[in-house]
């Protein structure tokens, strides 16, 4: 038996030319215009297999439309979901380390460091308390306070 909507799109008649409209123009990000074409099969009375087969996309993306149309209104299509919001690795003071140790000699046997070697150095280090730090952290703090590595006149 098949599961009945949870969420009900019922678009009004300016909501649904609003969208009609915006298909028409064509000058949208793509990602809107599915998020455009999903509601108005939606609001057909279609479910989401019959919908997301219709515009090309998961069921599971047209729940989600339907649940933010019906929760947010058609402002829903614009907006993205919020990014992931990340604790800080380091803090004011490990930075001044990293930086410290990016301006120092690199270990013996290397011309330069690299990033991995920063990440490892200063995970090593006792003056800073973590247990492991990415590469791609090094690489935003020292883009941050504008150090690259491979600047001769940098450190």
């Amino acid at each position: 038996m098949p599961r009945t909507q949870e969420y009900i799109v019922d678009l009004s008649a300016d909501e649904r030319s609003e969208l009609e409209a915006m298909l028409a123009a064509g000058t949208h990000k793509t990602r809107v215009l599915t998020r455009a074409r999903c509601l108005l099969h939606a609001d057909d009375g279609l479910t989401d297999k019959q919908v997301s087969q219709a515009v090309g996309c998961h069921p599971g993306t047209v729940a989600r439309i339907r649940k933010r149309f019906v929760e947010d209104g058609l402002a829903a299509i614009n907006r993205r979901e919020a990014d992931r919001v990340y604790e800080r690795t380091l803090d004011g003071r490990d930075e001044a380390h990293l930086i410290a140790l990016a301006c120092s000699e690199p270990p013996e046997g290397r011309s330069r460091w690299t990033l991995h070697l920063l990440a490892e150095h200063l995970v090593a280090l006792n003056e800073v308390e973590i247990d492991s730090i990415s590469h791609e952290t090094v690489r935003q703090v020292l883009k941050k306070h504008g150090y690259t590595l491979t600047d001769q006149n940098t450190g």
